[in-house]
């Protein structure tokens, strides 16, 4: 009855400020009727009029009622929801006419014979050069199943085809000029170079034509008075850190990926690496100019050739090629901000009771201001596995580890070693655990550990068939002694009991190497859905399921879970605008209902 009598009061009565302002329409109603007479011996209908005007505002009144009633029930929904919906009531439909409301990527190539004659057209173009065409157009099918075959995970031809032709290139005229032939015959083009992705970023479902960066791999100009450097897209990072060596400066990129990574890659998968936690990921401020073939060949200059380290001048098209996985358009040269090494440095390892014992650390070191270039989580069962390896010349506690590398000037390295020592120690590590190097060479050797985790887990499981699933994600700090914790005890009931984890604890990033026979149809399947389990445990922990090897071909139905359906539709339309056959790497990143990694 009290919900009754409540329920009714709200209806009676409007709420204070509707009070107010039908009180204040009033007493201008009087006030009109008394300066006005006119108004004043105007009739029944005047007064009816006066009525209706009331009434319509009591109307207005009970309507702003319930709806505040409705928000405010709304506001407790959404407490309850542990993600806000971006998309609006489902009734909603967009305004049609804008090229964002449904974009459709459509899936449609030349023939056969149209493949054909790209290539003859391939082989014509670098003779007109003055070149042996067979030095940079192959069909050989050793070199297009090296394409068809993602060797660094679990992907196979079977979830796409390999290449019809794989063209080696030097330069951007060369770019051009296999975009152009590739439009003529209606050809998509997956790019290709270090060749060190994960999620059959460059598999061909749609064959085609693989264009081989790997011989732009030069050094175009230096300039470390400004900290710059331009070079072509197939460079690898170690590389570019070799060549500030050898020309005695003391200037370094900092994204560090993995080794084999190339430029070109990087930015495509927009790439971090061990030492994001101080100099960010390739979405920040490394890239400040990338030349770009785009799919109708047109090269542009995302900055004009500029080298200032910022600028106003309209929005970054440089952003939105990072990340794009080379479906936007081909990389071909980018200048390079590089990063000061410090003046010292040193590396340390400490050994923990449990994962969350390791978190805390590192909260802790994050949130004291300690200048640490990485903080590296490696579980009990990686570091069991990198003993059993034998590829470092040492071994380590088997216990949930830390390795940290600090750079800084010697007062400053002083104090971090101080901070984790003190930190680890409270959380649970045994003060003799924690362990510090300075010299170089010593160094070196700890953080070998962290280097050989991939070729250890590969190491230790070469059986025939076996295979090494390499997976990432991550999410807020807070959240990763839950996630790994979880995520340890899915591979143990699982069956996977050989998976090791390796992360960037720094910054919430983890890496799942699972060792799994990909001749077993049944291990397989367990394998895909274990890794499905980790992806969407990520991203209910207001995480992602990929923290930085992209989306290819892997992970294409677990961004539909995490982007709302607006933002993928306006991917797809930037898509369409940038390239609207659908010639540039097609099939990755885009959930396409027409085409997924398994049809």
């Amino acid at each position: 009855m009290r919900v009754l009598r409540a329920a009714r009061s709200n209806l009676v009565a409007p709420t204070n400020p509707s009070r107010r302002f039908l009180a204040s329409s009033a007493r201008r109603q009087a006030s009109s009727s008394t300066q006005n007479p006119s108004v004043a011996q105007g009739s029944t209908s005047s007064a009816s009029s006066t009525r209706n005007l009331v009434l319509g505002l009591l109307a207005i009144g009970f309507g702003a009622n319930a709806f505040y009633l409705s928000r405010q029930s709304g506001a407790r929904d959404k407490k309850n929801s542990s993600k806000i919906s971006l998309d609006g009531p489902k009734a909603a439909k967009p305004i049609a006419g804008y090229p964002y409301d449904d974009p459709q990527l459509p899936f449609s190539y030349g023939s056969k014979e149209d493949f054909e004659a790209a290539i003859e057209e391939l082989k014509a173009y670098f003779t007109s050069q003055g070149e042996d065409w067979d030095d940079h157009v192959t069909t050989d099918d050793d070199e297009l199943e090296r394409r068809g075959i993602d060797e660094n995970g679990h992907r196979s031809s079977s979830e796409g085809t390999k290449p019809s032709v794989a063209v080696y290139v030097r330069d951007t005229p060369d770019v051009q000029a296999v975009v152009r032939i590739a439009n003529k015959y209606h050809m998509p083009i997956v790019p290709f170079s270090g060749g060190t992705s994960l999620e059959g970023h460059y598999v061909a479902p749609f064959a085609g034509i693989s264009i081989d960066m790997s011989r732009m791999d030069k050094v175009l100009a230096f300039h470390p008075e400004d900290g710059d450097m331009v070079v072509q897209a197939g460079i690898g990072w170690e590389t570019i850190n070799q060549y500030c060596d050898k020309n005695g400066n003391q200037l370094f990129f900092p994204l560090d990926p993995g080794p084999g990574a190339t430029i070109g890659g990087m930015i495509g998968t927009g790439c971090s690496g061990t030492n994001a936690v101080r100099y960010g990921t390739a979405r920040g401020e490394h890239f400040l100019d990338m030349k770009v073939v785009l799919a109708n060949g047109e090269v542009i200059s995302t900055r004009g050739g500029g080298r200032a380290r910022k600028s106003s001048a309209g929005f970054d098209i440089g952003k939105i090629i990072v990340g794009a996985e080379g479906t936007l358009g081909i990389v071909t040269e980018a200048t390079l901000r590089l990063a000061p090494k410090m003046p010292a440095d040193a590396v340390a390892v400490a050994s923990f009771p449990n994962v969350e014992a390791a978190s805390q650390t590192v909260n802790e070191i994050l949130l004291s201001g300690i200048p640490v270039q990485c903080i590296e989580l490696l579980d009990y069962k990686m570091i069991q596995t990198i003993n059993q390896s034998n590829l470092c010349g040492r071994s380590y506690d088997e216990k949930d580890s830390l390795f940290f590398k600090l750079s800084g000037g010697e007062a400053a390295v002083a104090e971090a070693k101080e901070a984790i020592t003190r930190a680890a120690v409270k959380f649970g590590a045994k003060k003799e655990s924690v362990v510090f190097e300075t010299d170089k060479q010593s160094a070196a050797k700890i953080w070998e550990g962290r280097k050989a985790a991939l070729w250890a887990v590969a190491a230790t499981n070469d059986a025939p068939g076996f295979k090494v699933w390499t997976t990432d994600v991550c999410v807020p700090i807070s959240a990763l002694p839950r996630l790994v914790r979880e995520s340890q005890q899915d591979f143990q009931e699982s069956g996977l009991t050989g998976t090791a984890i390796v992360g960037h604890a720094g910054d919430g990033n983890f890496h799942a190497l699972i060792p799994f026979n990909a001749h077993d149809e049944e291990q397989t399947r367990i394998t895909t859905e274990v890794v499905g389990r980790l992806c969407e445990r990520a991203q209910k922990l207001e995480g992602t399921c990929t923290g930085e090897h992209g989306v290819g071909m892997g992970k294409i139905e677990f961004l539909e879970k995490e982007l709302p359906a607006g933002t993928i539709r306006l991917m797809k339309a930037i898509k369409l605008a940038f390239d609207p056959k659908m010639l540039l790497n097609p099939g990755k990143l885009y959930p396409t209902p027409e085409f997924t990694a398994s049809h």
